[in-house]
């Protein structure tokens, strides 16, 4: 995507940001100077505010993340086990649609166990999506603790905790969805920051106090007329990167900064192998109809031709080796 641009790519890992001197170091102490700079750092799993988080339940943010759950499936899979016992910690759209795939993988060996600690899972999302959510975990026989708090993690089971009654459930595999916390190289930084450690920002993207920070994403707390948070979607940081983009042009070719204003075009979920959740601009769709759909949403917003293609080409490869692998 970087190629023939004039953008300078450096991979690294940023290890301080110096405000007052505009300017960031990487891991490897090279130094980096700006005029303007965008912050755009993502959550980080916040596996350690519970004991045994970090010891015994895999995350699912990255690809690393997806190996660690391959690996572990494959084992217990191979086990001479009756049954495979899954709790999956946080109810959000990650936590739906890893328990409706990991449903279906598993088949009748699999035991699955959603835990939210709200009244219901999907909170930013819409009634439909919700609702057609529960019936494929219904349909998927997954077993659903809402209003549950996880009191404790150990390597063979989970302390729940149901208003105030203390279950201990054991489990062979964990997996944790919870929303993600702000990086920690935020909360170092001299600037205002919310509650949950977020850079406050105005209605331009610029943090509060620095007017030459922007951020966007999950590092920023950006918020819509009425005072609300944005959720913490992708929807929302490519809306703002745009935004983000052009005040930062502006800001130097003396041109008027558009305050940003989220547009929801819709939402859409997988629930397994073959059916989804649309909802959005007048549509509600669920099922393979709105699977089929929402990939061919995704494919269109792809980047470029060839990130099309490649994805294409996965898509219909993938059926053919999973058989020719049987």
């Amino acid at each position: 995507m970087l190629a023939n641009t004039p953008v300078d790519f450096q991979q690294g890992t940023v290890t301080a940001i110096d405000v007052n001197n505009h300017k960031i170091t990487l891991d490897n102490q090279k130094d980096i100077c700006y005029d303007r700079l965008v912050i755009a750092l993502g959550g980080q799993s916040s596996l350690d505010f519970l004991p045994g988080a970090r010891t015994h339940a895999i995350p699912f943010r990255s690809l690393e993340d997806a190996y660690r759950l391959r690996d572990r499936l494959k084992t217990l899979e191979q086990s001479d086990r009756d049954k495979i016992r899954v709790a999956i910690i946080g109810g959000g759209y990650s936590g739906v649609e890893l328990a409706c795939k990991l449903a279906e993988r598993l088949g009748e060996r699999g035991r699955i166990r959603l835990i939210e600690r709200n009244s219901d899972i999907l909170g930013p999302s819409t009634q439909f999506n919700r609702d057609t959510a529960k019936k494929a975990l219904e349909k998927r026989l997954v077993w659903l603790d809402l209003e549950t708090t996880v009191a404790d993690i150990q390597a063979d089971r989970l302390s729940l905790d149901y208003k105030g009654q203390i279950d201990n459930i054991p489990v062979d595999l964990i997996l944790w969805t919870v929303s993600p916390i702000a990086s920690p190289l935020l909360a170092n930084l001299p600037i205002a920051h919310s509650e949950r450690k977020l850079l406050k920002v105005n209605q331009y993207l610029q943090t509060v106090e620095n007017p030459s920070i922007y951020a966007i994403g999950d590092a920023a707390d950006s918020r819509d007329q009425e005072d609300k948070p944005y959720a913490a979607t992708a929807q929302v940081a490519l809306q703002q990167s745009d935004y983000c983009a052009w005040n930062i042009w502006a800001s130097f070719h003396d041109k008027p900064a558009l305050p940003f204003r989220y547009q929801p075009l819709g939402e859409m979920l997988t629930l397994g192998v073959d059916e989804a959740a649309i909802s959005g601009l007048g549509l509600e769709l669920a099922g393979p109809l709105a699977h089929l759909t929402r990939r061919l949403v995704y494919l269109y917003r792809l980047p470029t031709l060839n990130h099309q293609i490649a994805v294409a080409f996965n898509w219909i490869t993938q059926p053919l080796l999973s058989l020719i692998s049987e």
